[in-house]
């Protein structure tokens, strides 16, 4: 029996691999179809307009002059105003259309990709796991907004935050990693267990779960900090919008897969435990057979016939 860090990492390799597969590459593709117009209209037609509203809304903040003066006073005159002012605004209005993508690039992925990549294990892994039917699909899709209304939330209100450098790192994939163990994780489970099965498995292995969908954001977050790492980046940031979606379509069906991996090999490991306990019980109890001779049987009087 494998403890939960053997699983993780077990887990892990197989999920690499099966992104390896061209089906699961071309499956990744899907979100990239059904949301590259939006995503082009938004990033071409509209990118403009965001940014030169996000400027002017700069131009009047007074705490923001007094800011940059702050800033080019101590870096001995390096670092100039005015243009520290023209980065800022794309990057602003980057910082907001990065967590809009993730989130839905993660529904789409959740919606349309994990119920196929769930099969797809299940028939090449686990094969013999009786499907419990422990939750439909209206259930997953309640449990998924409520999720996303919570994670986006969180978004909002951690974002004075992300102006100090350490958290800014840290607490976007947080909250995405913290989204994706939510979603992945019954989604994995609704067709497989049982909701008692489901809820035990939460229990019982919540810290890894966690861990995985922490490790899960910061590999999602990557995309986006290579947009912020260079301004040539985020000037072509309206034609890499499309790109961008595929990347965290791929990241996630990764995700994904990881989770589906270890939560049915938990699921696995949780039924062989309960039959096995189910057996000692029986084997452990007294059962007591009279054999034929053991009868007593009434004597008869001698003159009877």
């Amino acid at each position: 029996m494998l403890n939960p860090m053997a699983l993780i990492f077990d887990a892990l390799w197989r999920s690499i691999l099966d992104c390896l597969r061209p089906r699961v590459v071309v499956l990744s593709l899907l979100p990239l179809g059904l949301m590259a117009g939006l995503a082009y209209a938004m990033g071409v037609i509209y990118w403009a307009d965001w940014v030169s509203s996000v400027a002017g809304w700069l131009e009047a903040r007074s705490w923001l002059t007094s800011l940059l003066s702050w800033i080019h006073a101590i870096s001995f005159g390096l670092a100039d105003p005015a243009r520290l002012r023209t980065a800022l605004a794309p990057l602003l209005v980057l910082g907001i259309t990065i967590p809009v993508v993730v989130v839905v690039s993660l529904l789409l992925v959740s919606f349309v990709m994990t119920p196929w990549l769930v099969r797809m294990v299940a028939a090449r892994r686990f094969p013999l796991l009786v499907r419990k039917q422990g939750a439909s699909l209206l259930a997953s899709v309640w449990w998924s907004a409520v999720s996303s209304t919570m994670a986006v939330l969180a978004m909002l209100a951690s974002l004075p935050f992300w102006l100090i450098p350490p958290l800014m790192v840290v607490l976007p994939p947080l909250i995405w990693g913290w989204l994706a163990y939510r979603v992945f994780v019954f989604d994995a489970l609704a067709e497989h267990a049982s909701a008692a099965e489901r809820q035990t498995i939460l229990i019982e292995h919540r810290v890894p779960l966690v861990c995985m969908g922490v490790m899960s954001g910061f590999v999602g977050a990557a995309p986006g900090a290579l947009w912020a790492s260079s301004s040539f980046f985020v000037l072509l940031a309206p034609v890499l919008i499309p790109l961008a979606m595929w990347l965290y379509a791929l990241v996630f069906a990764f995700s994904s897969l990881w989770f589906t991996h270890y939560t049915l090999a938990g699921l696995e490991r949780l039924r062989h435990s309960s039959r096995h306990e189910g057996s000692q019980a029986v084997t452990g109890q007294t059962v007591v057979i009279h054999s034929p001779s053991s009868i007593s049987t009434p004597l008869l009087p001698p003159d009877s016939p």
